[in-house]
């Protein structure tokens, strides 16, 4: 088990090196979305509307912090893993390397998680000030969990990728319509039926749904949750079989 934790962290050490270098300019960068996200729809257009019974800003923080953790660990866990196999052809030293796969894949999402939960987090601070909520442990648990499910979701993308712009491709038609299909900024119940099928069929809905009933101290949505675990579940064996066609 020692030699487990060992290969992980061995795996995760380069990334993590890299962060300690940078740290500022990251943090800089990831919080500019979502503040951007906050002044527009919080204040901009969510000004003196309830949706479900609560302020707008309040049930649009939990949104947002979902969407945080959903961008920042699939883009710092997928795109690094990109970078590394196309340009550095670093990949295939891991590949040779002594160590399981399930030590690659989770060496390789850690620096996603790490960064999409820190981000967050901050994120969390700064709505808590401004909404005098607060988090529980189902909260950050949620968080931590939706880091690791997009963290395994940008590996599974970054290993199909044939070239960088395969990415951005990846985003721009999966991504891109879960930040704003994903009832980050709308309430579901609201949507007709049809189009409510669709968006809980989106993992960042339930990530959404668990952050903004624990934040709101509504009651907790626990099928939400597995599904999401599922989610994670379902990615993290992608990224295995995929790692294994890479290996041959």
């Amino acid at each position: 088990m020692a030699t487990f934790f060992q290969d992980v962290y061995s795996v995760w050490w380069a990334d993590l090196r890299l962060l300690r270098h940078l740290w500022l300019r990251f943090l800089i960068t990831s919080l500019v979305s979502p503040l951007l996200y906050l002044a527009a729809f919080g204040y901009g257009l969510g000004r003196n509307i309830e949706v479900e019974g609560a302020p707008y800003l309040n049930f649009v923080i939990p949104g947002i912090i979902a969407l945080t953790a959903m961008n920042t660990s699939f883009n710092y866990a997928g795109n690094k893993l990109n970078v590394d196999r196309l340009f550095y052809k670093s990949f295939d030293e891991l590949l040779m390397a002594p160590i399981t796969g399930l030590s690659l894949i989770l060496g390789k999402s850690m620096i996603g998680i790490l960064r999409g939960f820190v981000v967050a987090l901050l994120f969390l601070l700064i709505g808590a000030v401004v909404t005098q909520a607060q988090a529980g442990p189902l909260f950050l648990f949620t968080l931590l969990l939706t880091c690791l499910t997009f963290s395994f979701l940008g590996i599974a993308a970054a290993l199909m990728a044939k070239s960088h712009q395969d990415m951005a491709t990846f985003s721009s038609l999966i991504l891109l319509p879960m930040t704003f299909l994903g009832g980050t900024f709308f309430s579901v119940d609201q949507l007709p039926e049809l189009m409510r099928l669709f968006v809980y069929i989106i993992p960042v809905t339930h990530a959404s749904q668990c952050l903004r009933a624990s934040f709101l101290g509504n009651p907790f949505p626990w099928l939400s949750l597995l599904v999401l675990g599922g989610y994670a579940l379902v990615f993290f064996a992608a990224c295995m079989q995929l790692l294994r066609r890479a290996s041959v």
